[in-house]
């Protein structure tokens, strides 16, 4: 799964997604939870920039509760689910990052590692949106993130890892209407892991009110995980 992700730099941001003329500001994040707001990426010749709220709430949603239950899609079913086929169809985003965090179990303990690509750049994980209309008529934009199968780096921590999308796939994914089945096989697929790596982080980033740069910095002494 993916439930806590950094945006750790901007320059570059809006050169990386293709994206001109946004007033939208953007600053550095580096421990975003569910619930929160984040800079979403969708098709609108040429891309734009949306703030969407984490956990997505579908269009037949009877409140917005559900959100917190849907911050991930499994890539497997995206197609068939209640909640995320609409979207699968015709609302796919990119979810702009530079890394992710995951636990691994040790005893009693859960220990962050931030999972990164090497060089520490921005990728964009494969995303599904929505919009919501809230009872006073405004309407609520969210998102979620696609998972797969983990890579055998992620797969020590975790039994499953968001779809980090390969560059020359985004626009794919971001192309309207629905995907063949072949092309979603092929897009959402375990990021390559010769081009990632993860290391232990302050443990202080498993709570969602924490903010610091030092969570997407190597806690010393440490190796990064291998």
């Amino acid at each position: 799964m993916c439930g806590r992700f950094a945006i750790s730099h901007i320059p570059g941001f809006f050169s990386r997604f293709m994206v001109h003329g946004s007033d939208i500001e953007i600053e550095p994040r580096y421990n975003i939870a569910p619930t929160q707001e984040v800079p979403i990426i969708i098709a609108h010749s040429p891309n734009r920039v949306v703030m969407m709220r984490w956990g997505l709430v579908p269009f037949w949603a009877k409140d917005s509760r559900i959100g917190s239950r849907l911050i991930n899609a499994r890539g497997e079913t995206i197609s068939t689910s209640p909640a995320f086929r609409v979207s699968a169809t015709k609302r796919r985003c990119l979810v702009p990052a530079t890394g992710f965090y995951e636990w691994k179990k040790s005893g009693a303990r859960k220990i962050p590692y931030y999972c990164h690509l090497k060089g520490d750049g921005f990728f964009a994980f494969a995303g599904l949106y929505d919009r919501w209309r809230t009872p006073q008529g405004t309407d609520l934009m969210s998102f979620t993130i696609v998972t797969t199968t983990p890579n055998s780096l992620v797969s020590k921590l975790h039994n499953r890892m968001p779809v980090m999308l390969l560059r020359e796939n985004e626009g794919r994914w971001m192309e309207p209407g629905p995907l063949a089945p072949s092309d979603l096989r092929r897009v959402l697929v375990p990021y390559p892991v010769k081009e990632m790596e993860a290391y232990r982080v302050l443990g202080a980033v498993g709570n969602p009110d924490n903010e610091s740069e030092d969570f997407v910095k190597p806690l010393r002494p440490s190796r990064p995980l291998g």
